[in-house]
């Protein structure tokens, strides 16, 4: 089948009206008010239903599983340039507890979960020696991550891992809450919540998406004059510039260096983190606004899941059914340990607090954690969003570093190094919160 525009403008049209829909049954229907599955998981999951993947009633082109690969770079391309200036010492002093924490999550997730299918599933089940590598793309990365972890490996030949990578995530999302609700009322229970509040009394605009006219805000200021360009697509423009070199870049390397595969998102990051160094250094960072910024980087992400899902191919699902339950078994005992007991190591106050927001970004991405932190802590008078905020500055570029990197090292048969070399930072990294003060060895109780 050959490309054309209104392929393009087909499918985006099919998705947009897709994200209605997800937008209407949220707001209409209890249940996934209770589940907090933002819209577009919703409309990912009714396009993979409906589309050529299942009943075929939506006429998707063949090209939707190819669009996670481009958005994932313009997603990627937003990141520096929504992050403003920063004092690195004030940051390490206020928030070093949960960097570390989270950090170590991070790394254990992808350096264990790999171990795991090298020692147990690759063996029994002679699946492909990345395997492992699809829990933490699911889980602590989201399907933004998968997206970038299949689109890097189907550049080496594993074309079924989009398909793996992007179930685990919508499993993720969907664990996320399912056990981080049962998690609450549990620790709740046990007297462990300091500002524990029931669903009824959350917000309306918390449980249908909907904000009333009395609480909504300004999305962001005009920097620049629309005599000049519209400000939004002054923003838009920086991004799609910076993702069109990232691209570039990645075709450049691959044709100086046979199987050299960069991913475009890698070099997008790069390139944008370069482009806000030289704006800062120019003081013209101040006509960029991070509110804008940031929704041009989360609408991308939402067309990305909703397409990310749509795409699933069920088949590559079903024929590793049995690896991908016990891969997942082994994630839902991670996440629940660094919840319960890790978290209290950590945090002698207000342990409860982080430790249920961590679950949920570590299974269901960060969205996931928002809205279960905003159960047990809906004025968010714990300091913990604020405090992940900092803390993601230095987190960002080592998962950067994980996502293009991990498919290398299992593309050159140095799986095992890769597990070596995460699971010996995590231990420098523990070493290093016990000598700063930040981990302590007496748990609170």
């Amino acid at each position: 089948m050959e490309f054309t525009i209104w392929n393009l403008v087909t499918d985006l049209g099919l998705i947009a009206m897709l994200l209605l829909v997800g937008m209407f049954l949220r707001a209409r229907i209890g249940l996934l008010q209770r589940s907090f599955m933002p819209a577009s998981i919703i409309a990912g999951i009714l396009g993979l239903i409906l589309g050529p993947n299942m009943l075929g009633l939506l006429p998707f082109s063949a090209f939707i599983g190819d669009y996670p690969g481009v958005l994932i770079a313009i997603v990627f391309a937003a990141i520096p340039l929504t992050t403003g200036r920063f004092n690195i010492r004030k940051m390490i002093n206020k928030v070093g507890g949960l960097w570390s924490y989270s950090q170590i999550a991070m790394l254990l997730m992808w350096g264990l979960g790999l171990l795991f299918a090298l020692v147990l599933l690759v063996p029994a089940f002679d699946v492909h020696t990345g395997f492992g590598l699809i829990l933490a793309a699911g889980f602590v990365g989201g399907h933004g991550t998968a997206a970038a972890l299949g689109d890097a490996f189907a550049q080496q030949g594993w074309e079924e891992a989009t398909s793996l990578a992007m179930t685990s995530a919508t499993l993720g999302a969907i664990l996320a809450i399912g056990v981080g609700l049962a998690l609450i009322r549990k620790s709740a229970n046990e007297g462990y919540a300091n500002y524990i509040s029931r669903f009824d009394e959350l917000p309306e605009e918390l449980r249908t998406g909907l904000i009333p006219e009395d609480k909504r805000e300004w999305g962001g200021k005009d920097t620049v004059s629309a005599i000049s360009i519209d400000p939004l697509v002054f923003h838009m423009a920086l991004v799609v510039f910076v993702t069109m070199i990232g691209y570039y870049l990645s075709q450049f390397g691959e044709s100086l260096y046979e199987g050299l595969a960069i991913p475009a998102f890698s070099l997008a990051f790069l390139v944008g983190l370069a482009l806000s160094l030289l704006l800062q250094a120019g003081d013209m960072d101040k006509y960029i606004d991070k509110s804008v910024m940031a929704k041009v980087s989360g609408s991308a992400t939402d067309v990305l899941v909703a397409f990310g899902i749509a795409s699933i191919n069920l088949t590559v699902v079903a024929q590793n059914l049995v690896p991908f339950l016990i891969l997942m078994a082994f994630g839902i005992l991670f996440t629940y340990t660094f919840y319960r007991v890790v978290s209290q190591y950590y945090f002698q106050e207000q342990w409860f607090e982080k430790g249920i927001f961590t679950f949920g970004w570590i299974t269901g991405a960060v969205a996931m954690g928002i809205a279960l932190l905003r159960i047990v802590d809906p004025k968010l008078e714990s300091g913990t969003l604020e405090d992940y905020g900092l803390a993601y500055i230095p987190i960002a570029p080592v998962e950067i570093a994980l996502i293009t990197f991990a498919p290398l090292f299992i593309l050159n048969g140095q799986h095992w190094l890769f597990t070596v070399i995460t699971i010996a930072l995590s231990v420098a990294i523990i070493i290093f919160s016990y000598t700063r003060g930040w981990l302590h060895f007496k748990r609170n109780a």
